[in-house]
């Protein structure tokens, strides 16, 4: 199959590429770690030319081959790339957010290639503390854009768990409010670098019942105390014999985690009445954790949706008329699983 477009996902650390074919369809993908923070530097010749520039090599190196085949295919990029410290700056756009509104607002770089890269810009939100993200919204529009129309009206809660985890509120397929938790930064900098790692013993192994521990701890009385008094226990309960070292990487995986969600529902509770149904976008470990954490603090649905990013490049390549068939632009049905 022919491919339409080229789409990238290049983070702080990692740049993912997908060649996409009819309708977003990915005939190829990569995955390079080559992040923005840590770009190539040894130089090497790019179209003819001898080049140094960390950003031109990565861009090579991750689809100059599909553009050695396809020369005039367009080429859209999210996430860190377009930051301060990216290739090229794209100004966040503020809240409400929709495909429309980003797809007006791309920011080109033109490539050592003579290919002009579309860079989405990031959204922000402006408030007493401001949020931003970069990169999920792209995600967010990508779920968006494959609902119905009646399903997209009504509120929707979407969960982008990660080091940063997002929570975003979403009302006519369009982002209108979002959070963001650093829990899974704070449980790598907990467990690596404070006490807390003294008494841990790594395993692959998932153990369930101590994050089922942590997340009821979190909702419990004394989860009330908050996270920074309630973390201490992961040590004190291994100190008096009631927490094997093998399990306190869990029960401290599931304290952070339930605290978060905790304070998801009363954020949520301000607005609603009812907790929503929750799509979560991603893939493997850390999803089945939410979902647990979500389970027991009553969401009533949880869905997983994949593909959220390749799709919402499509989208807005679609929406900004890089892909200029009209017959390339109907959505794929969105892939859940519960």
């Amino acid at each position: 199959m022919q491919a339409q477009l080229i789409a990238l996902d290049w983070g702080t650390t990692s740049l993912r590429a997908y060649r996409l074919g009819e309708n977003g369809r990915v005939l190829e993908q990569r995955s390079l770690s080559a992040g923005i923070m840590q770009l190539p530097s040894t130089p090497r010749r790019v179209a003819g030319q001898l080049c140094s520039d960390g950003f031109e090599l990565a861009f090579d190196e991750a689809c100059g081959d599909w553009l050695d085949a396809q020369p005039t295919l367009p080429v859209i990029a999210c996430g860190m790339v377009g930051s301060a410290q990216g290739w090229r700056e794209a100004v966040y756009q503020q809240t409400p957010a929709s495909v429309a509104a980003l797809s007006s607002a791309l920011v080109t770089v033109r490539s050592t290639r003579g290919v002009d890269v579309h860079i989405v810009p990031g959204v922000l939100q402006r408030s007493e503390l401001p949020n931003v993200m970069r990169g999920e919204e792209t995600q967010v529009l990508g779920i968006l854009s494959a609902l119905s129309a009646e399903q997209a009206a009504r509120p929707m809660l979407i969960g982008l768990p990660g080091s940063h985890s997002k929570w975003v509120r979403a009302v006519d397929a369009r982002i209108v409010h979002f959070d963001t938790f650093m829990t899974g930064e704070v449980y790598a900098a907990l467990s690596s670098h404070t006490i807390l790692g003294r008494t841990m013993q790594r395993s692959d192994a998932f153990d369930a019942v101590a994050f089922d521990r942590g997340v009821a701890v979190a909702q419990s009385t004394e989860g009330a105390a908050g996270p920074l008094s309630t973390i201490f226990s992961c040590r004190t309960l291994g100190l008096t014999g009631a927490l094997a070292g093998t399990a306190q990487p869990d029960y401290l995986s599931g304290l952070l985690i339930g605290h978060e969600i905790v304070a998801l529902v009363q954020l949520l509770r301000q607005h609603e009445q009812h907790l929503p149904s929750v799509i979560l976008i991603g893939s493997g470990p850390l999803l089945e954790r939410y979902q647990r954490a979500l389970h027991a603090n009553g969401f009533p649905q949880v869905n997983l949706a994949e593909q959220a990013t390749e799709r919402g490049l499509w989208q807005v390549a679609v929406q900004a008329g890089l892909i200029s068939s009209p017959s390339v632009a109907a959505a794929r049905p969105l892939h859940v699983e519960n």
